[in-house]
């Protein structure tokens, strides 16, 4: 490793918890979710998983969301999100939608990844 951040997604360093189920199976898993981005995050969790299973996370304050597992090891794993999510909703105080102060609160956009170039200003190599 380089030290280098190469993606173009930013995503936080966080520590709560998330219920994961594999499709394959019925059981529910309590992980630990380590880092968190709109487009995926990582785990981590006494509980076997492949590369390619379809799971379903049970995220704070945005409900289940559909995905992926990308990557292994040891006992992480990444998993990438079906569709993309507002990571900061997890980060925010659980909300209930009797709470006056949810309606308040606005999202932040700032962590959007940039729109992909437009096809006609791409280079090819």
């Amino acid at each position: 490793m380089t030290g280098v951040e190469t993606r173009s997604v930013a995503r936080d360093s966080l520590f709560l918890l998330a219920d994961i189920c594999v499709e394959q199976g019925s059981d529910v898993h309590r992980v630990r979710v380590r880092n968190l981005s709109d487009g995926g995050m990582m785990g981590e969790g006494m509980m076997r998983v492949q590369r390619g299973n379809r799971v379903t996370i049970e995220l704070r304050n945005i409900g289940k969301v559909g995905g992926t597992v990308a990557w292994v090891q040891d006992d992480r794993f990444g998993i990438a999100f079906d569709d993309e999510i507002d990571s900061q909703k997890a980060r925010r105080p659980l909300q209930t939608a009797d709470d006056p102060a949810a309606a308040v609160v606005k999202a932040s956009w700032t962590h959007r990844a940039p729109p992909p170039p437009h096809p006609t200003q791409l280079r090819k190599i």
